[in-house]
């Protein structure tokens, strides 16, 4: 968490941003720099949303969309790198396979028309509008469904690590009470 803070701008940085100038006092509210229960879940939707919407401007739009919803905006920001250069090539290939499995482009049969296409000098400008738009739409599922699976795991995780801690402190409790009391 000290990592995530340190290389994570804080509010009065963002509000010197001349892009974000105009709704600067909209991120100047402290519910949008904390980790609760409730915005950090958000905070995670909202960024694999951004980051599988769109290609580019991913962190602008996950904190736009933190601001209504009341999610934590460092978070969103950050998560939208789980599709970064380095990750590209591998989420491509995955919105592909994705894409085909839904719109069931593989199970496709052969007619006389698709053989005609498939034959002449037009398969490779064919192929690629095909791969294409299987991709397109394989980011579209992944945008609904990543945010989904996200948030409810960024919540069951929130709730356990939480639970950890109080059960820690309440054994810390226990010991220092038994110490005073002298029962062991």
């Amino acid at each position: 968490m000290d990592l995530i803070r340190k290389h994570t701008p804080t509010r009065e940085e963002m509000a010197r941003n001349k892009y974000l100038a105009p709704i600067a006092h909209r991120f100047m509210s402290p519910e949008l720099w904390r980790f609760t229960r409730r915005s950090v879940p958000r905070g995670v939707a909202l960024g694999l949303f951004a980051a599988f919407i769109i290609p580019v401007g991913q962190i602008f739009l996950a904190a736009f969309l933190a601001l209504p919803s009341r999610a934590n905006v460092p978070l969103a920001a950050l998560v939208t790198f789980v599709t970064n250069p380095f990750t590209l090539p591998f989420w491509l290939v995955v919105a592909n396979k994705v894409g085909n499995f839904t719109l069931r482009l593989d199970a496709g049969g052969t007619t006389v028309e698709h053989v005609a296409v498939k034959s002449g000098a037009w398969t490779t400008v064919v192929d690629f509008f095909q791969m294409a738009g299987a991709t397109a739409f394989g980011f579209a599922v992944l945008a609904v469904v990543a945010p989904s699976l996200g948030y409810l795991l960024s919540g069951w995780v929130w709730r356990a690590v939480v639970s950890r801690k109080r059960a820690r402190r309440l054994k810390a409790m226990e010991a220092r009470l038994d110490q005073r009391l002298g029962t062991q």
